[in-house]
């Protein structure tokens, strides 16, 4: 790893800033130009080092102090379908599928959040009725225990 790419990761994993250019800003910090940071970071996509550059909510903070994930049981040959569906909600900020387990039959994951438990559960059954999936569960959220992202190269004291 070259040291630009160090400085690149240090400059990235606390977080984008919120700003209207935080990429712009992210570039400053890492001390390269910001088309370098995004061929960077489209490199490492492209290349498997990392398997996607997400936001982290912190929902509390954003006015939403109800969670829950919802669990789908999905047949095989519509997850994309469905996936694309609930991506799609405005209450949905996290979709992905797992594999199935002995004992838990559901395969796609949705985080749902809202005000109010009943914003969550309007939100579920929406999509239930968009894609006609009605196997699903609401897992609510009753204790964060950590919401941070690694830190691959602590800063120096």
């Amino acid at each position: 790893m070259t040291e630009t790419q160090i400085e690149i990761i240090k400059a990235l994993q606390g977080g984008l800033p919120l700003s209207e250019e935080p990429f712009l800003e992210v570039a400053r910090k890492a001390g390269v130009p910001q088309d370098e940071l995004l061929a960077q970071i489209k490199a490492w996509k492209d290349d498997g080092t990392i398997r996607r550059f997400g936001a982290m909510l912190r929902h509390h903070r954003a006015g939403y102090p109800v969670n829950a994930m919802g669990v789908w049981n999905v047949p095989d040959d519509r997850i994309e379908e469905f996936g694309r569906t609930a991506a799609a909600s405005e209450a949905v900020t996290h979709c992905y599928q797992r594999p199935r387990f002995a004992n838990f039959r559901y395969n796609l994951y949705t985080m749902i959040h809202g005000r109010l438990r009943e914003d969550c559960e309007k939100a579920a059954r929406r999509i239930s009725e968009q894609t006609g999936i009605t196997d699903y569960a609401l897992l609510y959220t009753t204790r964060e225990f950590k919401k941070v992202g690694p830190v691959y190269f602590p800063s120096e004291v």
